[in-house]
């Protein structure tokens, strides 16, 4: 039988009735029980976590909390195992963790050094060969040996390309796992891989023992026991004219003045995350004399009082990191930091992490997506609250300035610059490397007076001032400061003072295009006009010929629309090629 619809007029509403008749209703049926026309489930619904991959993990963490915060260093630790991440050890890791699969997975396939394995998928093999093929090991062959690897090395080892890894003036560099192969070629990047080396701490010449000896940690007794105040010290690098050597050269001492002015509780960050292509300068401070910055560090949180320290450093850099493991132990073990505890996070291989607010959001365990500001990180940083963020080397300098007077410092420097700097140089000159140079020394003199001229064979051409983002300038223009505010007007920076040297051998379009393929790789994704934006700009460049009024326009919008520095920055080596290379545009593209 069917069922009648009747039409009920209502005070001007139709309302429809209906009526069933001779419906026989069946009885409700249990919840638990299946459906006549399908299996009931033998598992509840979702991904299951297997039993062995849940213990593995609980022996790999151990006692170690199970904290949100900690989700990079807990998935470190199961890719160093087992050479991946497995869907089942994932699983287990969100469960022990107490956190959805969907979080886990999106921060262990945003960083590079995570091998995320579906189920189903092969594993990857257990040795990885990482070839550097960003611009100063481009130019020292890089291409060479990603053609020459995976045939002499066979196909028990991976072979995959791999952006700076921080030691651009040996270049080539391969990474054989965590080890680094410099000035690599296929013979000794083979010997390495059939060794399976193990990363060991760098052995320091000034370990704790050393530095105290030689009056190490005198100024940070002073400040804690009260014989230094904090207004003195903020003053000493004020009156140096010490600022952020990460690359934006922010005011030292304004900055510690405006997080003392925010409400406590504080903390700090230290970004040790120098993946700029050509920038090595934090490395080489580190391996030569780690305490002085660690005393710069350990004086700056007790100028803002900061309760807790983290100190992000890249994966890159695996010897430094045990080394800091072992000096920081050495540090509480002798009492010298009872004002702050210490933390040392590990990245994963995301240049993004660079930027600050992307860096603390990668303490806090998430993907390396930069935040919008205002709020500035001063202001809400990690955890929510204020947070002092310093570059390495601007803490290098903290315990000379304060203990010799910022008339020392400023009594350095050229062109009405004052100060010293830091330059990693690499590329076509005889010896590359940390140049300690005053401000304001140009490219002509650092070329000349700090790297013994030119590599034999080649002519000086043009340069990066800056990085990878800080632009190119030709060889005519080398004479310009090299310093904070002298390059903007040409549409450069200086940055973190990363200074490639090209040559007559180096086609311009070329040294921009694999700058951009840098930044398409690096971008984070997050907003589109970074994130088409580089995409559609390595297209029309490796294309050719460039389309110069829409490389332009597209790069207008990168610069505009972009939320961080990487996509501001990401077209300013391309439209330096356009203003000051225009004679290389009717020119095929090059190669190295």
């Amino acid at each position: 039988m069917g069922s009648t619809g009747l039409l009920v007029e209502d005070g001007g509403r139709i309302l429809i009735a209906e009526i069933a008749m001779n419906i026989q209703t069946p009885p409700p049926r249990a919840a638990n029980s299946a459906s006549p026309n399908r299996r009931p489930r033998r598992t509840p619904k979702g991904r299951q976590v297997d039993p062995v991959a849940l213990d593995q993990v609980r022996l790999l963490l151990g006692d170690k909390p199970r904290r949100r915060d900690l989700l990079i260093e807990h998935l470190h630790l199961i890719q160093d195992k087992y050479g991946h991440l497995s869907a089942a050890h994932l699983t287990a890791l969100a469960q022990e963790m107490k956190l959805a699969l969907a979080e886990v997975y999106e921060v262990a396939t945003f960083y590079a050094h995570f091998d995320v394995v579906k189920e189903g998928e092969a594993t990857p093999p257990l040795v990885t060969v990482r070839v550097c093929d960003s611009l100063s090991c481009a130019m020292a062959g890089a291409e060479r040996l990603l053609q020459e690897l995976p045939q002499k090395l066979g196909a028990g080892v991976r072979v995959v390309r791999a952006p700076c890894m921080g030691a651009c003036d040996r270049a080539p560099v391969c990474a054989v796992g965590h080890v680094q192969v410099m000035k690599a070629d296929a013979a000794n990047v083979s010997k390495a891989a059939q060794a399976k080396p193990h990363a060991r701490a760098h052995q320091t010449k000034n370990d704790l023992a050393a530095y105290r000896s030689a009056g190490g940690y005198a100024l940070l007794k002073d400040c804690l026991s009260g014989a230094r105040p904090r207004e003195a010290v903020i003053a000493a690098v004020s009156d140096a004219g010490l600022r952020g050597l990460g690359g934006a050269g922010f005011p030292t001492g304004r900055k510690w003045s405006l997080v003392r002015g925010e409400p406590g509780p504080r903390l700090m960050a230290v970004n040790g995350d120098e993946g700029e292509p050509g920038t090595f300068k934090d490395r080489h401070y580190l391996e030569q004399d780690p305490h002085r910055f660690l005393e710069g560090m350990l004086i700056a949180a007790w100028v803002v009082e900061a309760t807790d320290i983290y100190i992000y450093l890249r994966d890159e850099y695996p010897e430094i990191r045990l080394l800091l493991e072992n000096e920081i132990a050495n540090i509480a073990e002798a009492g010298l930091a009872p004002h702050t505890k210490l933390h040392l996070r590990r990245g994963a291989g995301a240049y993004i992490c660079g930027e600050e607010s992307a860096m603390i959001e990668s303490i806090e365990g998430k993907r390396g997506l930069p935040r919008h500001r205002p709020p500035y990180v001063a202001q809400v940083g990690i955890f929510g609250r204020p947070t002092l963020v310093q570059n390495i080397e601007t803490l290098f300098w903290v315990r000379d300035i304060v203990e010799k007077g910022a008339a020392w410092f400023t009594a350095h420097g050229r062109h009405e610059r004052k100060g010293f700097r830091s330059f990693s140089v690499s590329g076509r000159v005889k010896n590359p490397g940390v140049k300690l140079a005053p401000a304001g020394v140009t490219a002509r003199e650092l070329i000349d007076e700090f790297c013994g001229g030119m590599a034999d064979g080649h002519t000086f051409k043009g340069y990066l001032p800056g990085g990878a983002s800080g632009g190119i300038l030709p060889a005519s223009m080398a004479d310009i400061p090299l310093d904070f505010g002298t390059l903007e007007p040409h549409g450069c920076f200086v940055g973190s003072h990363a200074v490639v040297i090209l040559s007559q051998q180096d086609d311009m379009k070329a040294v921009a295009l694999n700058l951009m393929r840098f930044f398409e790789d690096e971008s984070c994704g997050q907003c589109t006009p970074c994130r088409v934006g580089t995409e559609k700009a390595v297209k029309l460049m490796a294309k050719g010929p460039w389309d110069t009024a829409l490389l332009e326009e597209l790069s207008g919008a990168m610069r505009d629309a972009s939320i961080c520095g990487l996509g501001q920055a990401a077209p300013n080596p391309l439209l330096c090629v356009l203003k000051y290379f225009p004679e290389e545009l009717s020119k095929p593209l090059g190669r190295w």
